[in-house]
C-alpha cells in the first residue's frame, strides 16, 4: 500500500514541484494551499501518513495547522518546510507538535531521505 503524504503550501509552483517528486517516488500526494483548507480536510477524514507544511501562508499559518492538525492526527508526523530559519520559530513549532523542521530549497533526494526517517514503512 502507497504512502501517503499531505502537502501544504501557498506556493503552487513549490505544491507541483514536491507533488511530482513524490508521486514518481511512488507516493500518493493530496494537497492545500493554505491552512485552513488543510484543516477542512483533515476534519473531512483524511488521514496521511505524513504532513509536510509551509509556515508563511494565508487565513491559517504552518504553526496554527501544526496546532490544530495535533488535536486531529495525535501520531502523524509532521515537517515544517518553510524559508524560515529563527530557532524561535522551530521551537513554536516543535512546542505545537512539529516533528521536523527543513529549510527551503530542500533537494528531492533530502526530502526522499527525510520522509523514510520519520514514516515507518517508507
Amino acid at each position: 500500500m502507497k504512502k501517503s503524504v499531505f502537502l501544504v503550501d501557498d506556493s503552487a509552483t513549490m505544491l507541483m514541484s514536491l507533488k511530482n517528486t513524490l508521486e514518481i517516488s511512488g507516493y500518493q500526494v493530496d494537497t492545500a494551499s493554505d491552512g485552513e483548507m488543510a484543516l477542512n480536510k483533515l476534519k473531512g477524514g483524511l488521514k496521511p501518513d505524513l504532513i509536510i507544511t509551509d509556515i508563511n501562508m494565508p487565513k491559517l499559518d504552518g504553526i496554527g495547522l501544526i496546532r490544530e492538525a495535533r488535536k486531529l492526527v495525535r501520531f502523524t508526523p509532521i515537517l515544517a518546510l518553510t524559508t524560515e530559519s529563527q530557532q524561535a520559530k522551530r521551537d513554536e513549532a516543535k512546542k505545537h507538535g512539529a516533528t521536523g523542521w527543513l529549510v527551503k530549497p530542500v533537494g528531492g533526494a533530502d526530502l526522499l531521505k527525510v520522509i523514510k526517517q520519520v514514516v515507518p514503512g517508507a
